[in-house]
């Protein structure tokens, strides 16, 4: 069978077929004669799912010793004893359960008048796909993520961490645009540091 006359693929079906890790190259059609055969190739050094510029496994594990309690204590900052007050905060793993219920539930305010927010999902390269359901597939075992009933639906993808792992990504655009801009917005950290010390202080109304 010539490759023009191939069967068509819609768009769901190369989605799922994605998903599922059945198709592992897609070519594109090219005029030989105008491009280049470099651009059809690829280099062993870019088979790796791990880019050249993350950081190396031993400067990775260099910084994480470098926040431990006993580096943070033998720095003599002054946050130490602070930090050790709330020590339970800070989990070495993420926790298997849920925090405690303490009564305060976010909501999202949106603006009168706004219909759901929903955009279609995309598609995504199947290294994006597997690091997607893997992230979900264990905050799920954990009893971090339960069934959502939400009318709202917005894609997620990822970004490459400088570590060289998968950050996950939701596309908020849509709801953010029907988001009625909250009235105390959460000081910015910076301003957190110059004013811990203060008897009181305010945000500054929108």
């Amino acid at each position: 069978m010539s490759i023009t006359s191939l069967p068509g693929l819609s768009w769901k079906n190369l989605l799922r077929d994605l998903k599922a890790g059945d198709i592992e190259q897609v070519c594109w059609i090219t005029d030989g004669d105008s491009v280049s055969h470099a651009i059809n190739s690829v280099d062993s050094a870019y088979t790796s799912s791990r880019p050249k510029s993350a950081e190396p496994k031993s400067a990775r594990e260099e910084r994480f010793a470098a926040q431990s309690w006993e580096s943070l204590k033998a720095s003599g900052n002054p946050i130490y004893e602070t930090a050790r007050e709330f020590a339970d905060v800070f989990h070495d793993k993420i926790p298997a359960e849920l925090p405690a219920d303490r009564g305060v539930r976010h909501e999202i305010d949106l603006a009168p008048g706004s219909k759901y927010c929903v955009t279609r999902q995309w598609p995504l390269p199947c290294d994006q796909v597997k690091a997607i359901d893997d992230f979900f597939e264990g905050r799920r075992q954990a009893g971090h993520v339960p069934e959502s009933a939400s009318p709202h639906s917005s894609p997620t993808f990822c970004v490459r961490k400088a570590t060289g792992g998968w950050r996950i990504v939701h596309a908020f655009n849509k709801l953010n645009d029907a988001t009625v801009p909250a009235q105390t917005p959460i000081p910015r950290k910076d301003m957190v540091n110059v004013l811990c010390r203060a008897a009181s202080f305010i945000a500054p109304s929108a």
